[in-house]
């Protein structure tokens, strides 16, 4: 899975699995640019890809929620690169909060991030697809098919944006488009880990409900990532695939149950 010459795109790409993602893609050579709305973490990002052997690294300031600036990042893309061979939508936000106490705004926050900025993401991005072989990917999460406590606005949001996947792969699979869904399990030093599994003991117990027996890595995401876009998987689209080690299969319940005791505990 070597990516020479190719340019990947990773939206949320400055910290976390998305930043893990980015620097996966680098270290096989592709060229790679990464964007959020934090200045400073896009120019940190921007190092640690030149770092990681990227055979270009560049940076974009951007809010997903503002269509407008949206558009005008692919227009600032578009000056370096004639197409994107690969695209990451990974910007998201999260806060746990119980449905009868969650603000309408506080909803309204993460479906704007999540839901609204992964279409406002792929729209604009849609005309700047390498075709044939172009490639998006969507971020998603566990809540998008498991109910779980204090995340009534993250389970609606990410059940859009899978069904935004399969849509998406319906309508531009005639034009060598693919479009996947990537599901992270529960993966270690990531923001959304340390907030609903404060603490190593708390996710200790997380990790006994997965059955591999570990956490995720961001090696892992990357590799999934790397994958889906190689020619390996050239006849793969519309797919939400879970990169959680089984987690799937029934360790999520449990696992809300431990998560949901240490929240109250410390909330």
């Amino acid at each position: 899975m070597e990516f020479q010459d190719h340019r990947v795109l990773v939206v949320g790409g400055t910290s976390g699995l998305n930043l893990g993602i980015a620097l996966g893609f680098a270290e096989a050579g592709a060229r790679v640019a990464v964007a959020s709305r934090d200045s400073a973490k896009v120019d940190a990002a921007v190092e640690h890809l030149k770092q990681a052997g990227a055979a270009e690294a560049l940076g974009f300031q951007v809010d997903v929620r503002d269509p407008d600036r949206v558009e005008a990042m692919y227009l600032e893309l578009a000056r370096h690169w004639d197409s994107i061979d690969v695209l990451v939508s990974g910007a998201a936000g999260n806060f746990p909060a119980p449905a009868a106490t969650l603000s309408p705004n506080g909803f309204k926050a993460v479906a704007e991030i999540d839901l609204h900025g992964a279409f406002h993401v792929a729209h604009f991005g849609y005309p700047h697809l390498t075709r044939p072989g172009g490639h998006l990917i969507h971020i998603s999460a566990p809540q998008a098919y498991q109910a779980m406590p204090m995340q009534s606005h993250v389970c609606a949001a990410k059940a859009g944006v899978d069904m935004l996947t399969r849509t998406l792969a319906l309508e531009w699979g005639r034009e060598g488009i693919r479009v996947n869904s990537l599901v992270p399990g529960p993966i270690a030093n990531t923001e959304g880990m340390d907030r609903l599994a404060p603490g190593e003991a708390l996710q200790a117990k997380v990790a006994s409900t997965v059955p591999l027996q570990r956490l995720g890595q961001w090696q892992d995401m990357a590799n999934a990532a790397k994958l889906l876009s190689s020619p390996l998987s050239s006849y793969i689209t519309g797919v939400v695939l879970p990169v959680d080690g089984g987690w799937s299969l029934g360790g999520v319940s449990l696992a809300m149950s431990h998560l949901a005791q240490g929240l109250n505990k410390s909330g």
